[in-house]
Formats: structure tokens, C-alpha cells, sequence
């Protein structure tokens, strides 16, 4: 979970600044392209979650420091909340997430692929949940590693997998990949969305292998489908 404050931030690019051109962008800060998965539209999604019935005991906190105005939400299919997005990079390293470009970054993620390696954050799109707490244990609502969900921003909806948990406090952050793929960016210093994220997990679902991200796509259309009929 991104608690970089804004002053480390501020510093890390005072930093950068004397060595980078500013004609040449780096590759992890380029534009990313809109990639919509599947012919569920995310109003009719939308339309779905309009009303909270509360699962959470509280609220949460979408940035450590800032009040607690998030609850999580429920159906009798799913849970879902509306946040922001910050930029989850752990797992495995790579070109775009490691200790150089994210100075939070972890090589592990709270759970692995079905080869015992942790996730890649640049290749699989995944969502992260708070740590079980007396505020809401994401277990007791039918959710585990490799649960589908739909993220949607803006018009976009993209599939993702319950990949990472993070601080029992915060919600609202989702990976690399899962960022680049819904066009926000997915730059872990600084990329990101304030607001107008919502995330809904499909309650008793699973990927497995939780890498196989086509079958994340497969799954989360037919469960979408289902849930926006009502069924």
C-alpha cells in the first residue's frame, strides 16, 4: 500500500530531475492504453452498486493519514467498495517495479503462483485487500487468493485477481498492471487515481493456477453477467 508521504516524493523527483532529459520519458511513466476485457459495460455494472448495504464493521481510509470514509459494501454475489487507486509494484522485480523505481518496494506479495513464485505486478493484473481486522476479514465474505474482480474506471472495465493484502487500515490500490490496463497511471512514485475506482469481488470465486489471467477474464464475464441480471 502506498504511504509514501508527499514530501518523499517531492524529494525522490528533486533527485531524478538533474539526471533525466526532459525530452526522453521513461518507459514506467509513458501514456497507457485503455484495454477493455469482455462486453459487460461498466454503467450497467455500475448501476448494480449504487446502494452500500454495509459488510464492514467501519469504515476505511483510502491514504494512510486521511480520514476513514470508504465502507465495504455487499450482495448476496459480491462485495465491492469505491476508492482510489494506488500503485501496488511488489512481487516479483521487473523492468518497471523494483527497488530503483519504487522505494516501497517488496519482492513478496501475500500470495504466489502455482510454481511457489511470488506475482509479477507488471504482468498480472490484481487488486489488493486490507489485512483481516476487527473492521472486516475479507475471508468471512467468501473472499481468498485468486477471487475475481471487475474494476471499473471511467467506461472501462478490466479483471482482475485478489493478488495482495496491505495495511488493515487503507483501501484502494491495485496493481501495475491493473492500472496500465484501465489507463491510469502506473507510475508507483507517483501514478495512481484520487478517486473514482470501484472494485467488485466476486464472493466464492477462484483462479487457479492465479496467474492464469485469461481465465480471470473468463470468469469474471460470466460472474459479471450473472450479476448484472441479477441472478
Amino acid at each position: 500500500m502506498r504511504v509514501q508521504s508527499l514530501t518523499l516524493a517531492a524529494a525522490g523527483a528533486a533527485l531524478l530531475a538533474p539526471t533525466m532529459s526532459p525530452a526522453v520519458e521513461p518507459l514506467a511513466f509513458r501514456e497507457p492504453v485503455v484495454r477493455h476485457e469482455g462486453d459487460v459495460r461498466a454503467a450497467d455494472l455500475l448501476a448494480k452498486v449504487r446502494d452500500c448495504a454495509p459488510v464492514s464493521r467501519g469504515r476505511y481510509a483510502t491514504d494512510d493519514g486521511l480520514p476513514a470514509t470508504v465502507p465495504v459494501c455487499g450482495t448476496d454475489e459480491a462485495v465491492f467498495w469505491k476508492a482510489d487507486m494506488d500503485i501496488d509494484c511488489d512481487g516479483r522485480p521487473g523492468q518497471y517495479c523494483n527497488t530503483r523505481t519504487d522505494p516501497l518496494f517488496s519482492a513478496a506479495t501475500a500470495f504466489q503462483q502455482a510454481d511457489g513464485r511470488y506475482l509479477s505486478a507488471e504482468r498480472l493484473p490484481y487488486i489488493v485487500v486490507p489485512t483481516p481486522s476487527s473492521v472486516w476479514n475479507y475471508r468471512e465474505s467468501g473472499i481468498r487468493g485468486g477471487s475475481v474482480a471487475a474494476v471499473i474506471y471511467k467506461d472501462s472495465v478490466q479483471y482482475a485477481v485478489v493478488g495482495d493484502v496491505g495495511p488493515r487500515g487503507i483501501i484502494g490500490e491495485a496493481s501495475y498492471a491493473s492500472a496500465k490496463a484501465l489507463g491510469i497511471r502506473p507510475d508507483p512514485r507517483g501514478g495512481g487515481t484520487p478517486s473514482g475506482v470501484t472494485y467488485i469481488v466476486f464472493k466464492d470465486s477462484q483462479v487457479k493456477p492465479i496467474e492464469d489471467h485469461a481465465a480471470a477474464i473468463a470468469t469474471g464475464e460470466r460472474l459479471a453477467r450473472l450479476f448484472v441480471r441479477g441472478r
